[in-house]
């Protein structure tokens, strides 16, 4: 198993945009291409207040490359994301961090 980190850092005042955009979208597209997510959090207390960082299961990375590239290539996707930026962009920059898991750790 790999979990995927990523980190998405919204243009001041777009968190809620981006959360519509997932709520409302995203999910429905990780569903039918199979991307399994773990969890979603927004920053209580740290650097910013404006990112959303989730968390992605993988079994491996050529699952991972598969159906994260059929995602990202899907035109209703791409028509989707592009309709909700389409007055103002709404993240500045993504991070994404794969990891595995130690013998010792509970998920595995």
């Amino acid at each position: 198993m790999i979990i995927e980190m990523r980190i998405y850092h919204c243009l001041p005042g777009r968190m809620p945009a981006l959360n519509e955009r997932f709520s409302k979208t995203t999910l429905d597209f990780f569903k039918k291409y199979g991307i399994k997510p773990v969890g979603f959090w927004t920053t209580l207390i740290g650097p910013s207040n404006h990112a959303l960082t989730y968390l992605l299961e993988w079994e491996s990375l050529e699952e991972r490359e598969r159906k994260w590239n059929a995602f990202q290539a899907d035109p209703e996707w791409i028509a989707k994301r592009n309709a909700s930026e389409a007055e103002k962009s709404i993240v500045e920059r993504v991070e994404n961090i794969f990891l595995s898991p130690t013998d010792y750790s509970p998920m595995r």
